[in-house]
């Protein structure tokens, strides 16, 4: 039994392991998993997950598991996070920095199975330093390595990733692959006589030919490719440019108009521009083919610059005829019936209540009851001893049971205070008060278009007089269909009755609001 509550207690712990070389053995992830559950049971810490990166450098922070555990810390699935040593966790010290205190404002502790420095000023500062030490190392690492790439340059040999038709020979260098030139040449000369990428690739793929990657063409697969010098016997690594450097599979000729082609295409420009974001990229939908809208850019008769949304499926000819939607106005369609929809007073106080009784649910499902129940039994049993030793019986077993009892009762109060720490403690009242002052946001600001997107909308599906709504929440109530006029709909908006809201399982919106509602809101 007494096991048994001992477990109970146990924190919630995961484990994040990771390796940068492909020359070392599975093993090494192995390893540093193994010696972290040994730290967790030796330390009576409950292992729920193990996140692992395996040939991902520690330099970047763009590594999947890393970055998935991140989420789910967010989420407040585990209080503690334990890795093999502190460089498992980034080699950049300003990364590492900043992501022990983002955990840290998320009440997650990171510890080493290999590294103990401890809970103070001292413990914390030696562990920066080896924060700086794994860093230069990391630094000291690359140099060496790129030292000996840019020797490997002046040689033309390989380097990098091989262009398609080639291969690495046995000297290092370039070399003709016999399976795969023909292949380039062949795309070379097909776009040199005005062909389609649709059509290059679509025959492609019918052959059974596959791209470097192994994977079906499209019509991105080729820009790169044809804008590459190697074709033509440049060799090209940083700064280093040797012409001849590389056995040539296309003439200069025939490189020279495939350039111009290139060059002619017109393509869509991404999402940010010189004048602002297109704010709704990711969460656009034509309605009549369901495919996304993206932003370009486009030149009136005046010579105006205007900016639009279009259909994939119309631009790339796929049968739909959505018109093209001029960028502003559609961003003040969909702000107006975010506003009215999510910032009404019955929405706001339906939120609310949400968000007051989401953060009830925490607090009655956080631990920290068993555990000031257990510091109410131990500081119990200190008054017990203490009125003992007022009555004369002080014994050498009488001050050892009086310095454990300290001890404990000191680190039950560190966890109660971190375990309180992750719980919201916001009234309805604040929530109201910051959703209301929200709601007077201009919306043609693309400030507050930013916060109501990205706080209340999942995605709008836009037809040619209407848009429905789909909401950040699940369930009833959780999308709405909207008229599209000239000016902002005000008063035709059909505004979601109370009743129809409904909690829902999975990442509510609540974490979200009680969040804003502590932190931050939207000031005109």
């Amino acid at each position: 039994m007494k096991r048994q509550k001992q477990e109970e207690n146990a924190l919630t712990a995961v484990i994040y392991a990771r390796y940068s070389s492909h020359n070392q053995r599975e093993v090494s992830i192995e390893q540093q998993v193994e010696e972290c559950r040994e730290y967790a049971q030796q330390n009576n810490y409950d292992v729920v997950a193990v996140y692992a990166d395996k040939h991902t450098s520690g330099r970047s922070d763009r590594r999947p598991e890393f970055q998935r555990m991140m989420r789910d810390a967010e989420k407040h699935r585990f209080q503690l996070v334990i890795s093999y040593k502190s460089n498992r966790i980034s080699r950049n010290m300003m990364h590492a920095l900043q992501y022990e205190e983002r955990l840290s404002r998320l009440g997650i502790r990171v510890c080493y199975a290999k590294e103990e420095y401890g809970d103070t000023a001292a413990g914390r500062f030696a562990l920066r330093t080896m924060m700086n030490v794994n860093q230069f190392y990391s630094e000291s690492m690359a140099e060496d390595i790129r030292r000996g790439m840019m020797d490997n340059a002046q040689k033309c040999m390989v380097n990098s990733a091989l262009p398609y038709g080639y291969m690495k020979g046995p000297d290092g260098k370039f070399a003709i692959n016999p399976d795969t030139a023909p292949v380039a040449q062949e795309i070379f000369r097909r776009v040199a006589a005005n062909e389609t990428y649709k059509d290059i690739a679509l025959d492609l793929n019918a052959r059974g030919i596959r791209n470097s990657l192994g994977n079906r063409w499209g019509k991105s697969s080729f820009k790169r490719m044809l804008t590459n010098e190697a074709y033509i016997g440049v060799y090209q690594f940083a700064e280093v440019r040797v012409e001849n450097g590389v056995p040539p599979l296309i003439t200069k000729e025939v490189f020279e108009t495939v350039q111009n082609r290139v060059k002619n295409q017109r393509h869509a420009k991404g999402r940010h521009q010189a004048d602002g974001d297109y704010l709704l990229t990711g969460k656009l939908f034509c309605g009549h083919c369901k495919r996304p809208m993206t932003g370009i850019s486009g030149t009136a008769k005046s010579g105006s610059l205007y900016y639009y949304y279009v259909c994939q499926g119309r631009r790339l000819n796929d049968g739909c005829d959505k018109t093209n939607v001029r960028r502003e106005w559609l961003h003040e369609q969909v702000a107006s019936a975010l506003q009215q929809q999510m910032l009404s007073d019955k929405a706001i106080a339906w939120m609310a209540d949400q968000a007051v009784a989401y953060g009830k649910h925490l607090r009655e499902t956080n631990p920290s009851k068993e555990t000031e129940k257990q510091l109410s039994d131990v500081k119990r049993a200190i008054n017990n001893i203490m009125k003992a030793i007022e009555q004369g019986i002080f014994t050498e077993t009488t001050k050892g049971r009086l310095e454990e009892l300290e001890q404990e009762q000191k680190a039950l109060s560190t966890r109660l205070n971190r375990e309180l720490r992750k719980l919201p403690d916001i009234s309805r009242e604040k929530i109201i008060y910051r959703l209301e002052s929200c709601r007077d946001g201009d919306i043609k600001d693309p400030k507050y278009q930013k916060f109501l997107f990205d706080t209340f909308l999942n995605a709008v599906y836009l037809y040619d007089d209407k848009m429905h709504l789909d909401f950040n929440y699940t369930g009833d109530g959780s999308s709405a269909t909207v008229p599209l006029a000239t000016d902002p709909p005000l008063d035709d908006i059909e505004t979601l009755s109370q009743s129809s809201f409904k909690l829902c399982a999975g990442p509510p919106i609540w974490e979200a609001i009680i969040y804003m509602a502590s932190l931050f809101c939207y000031i005109p």
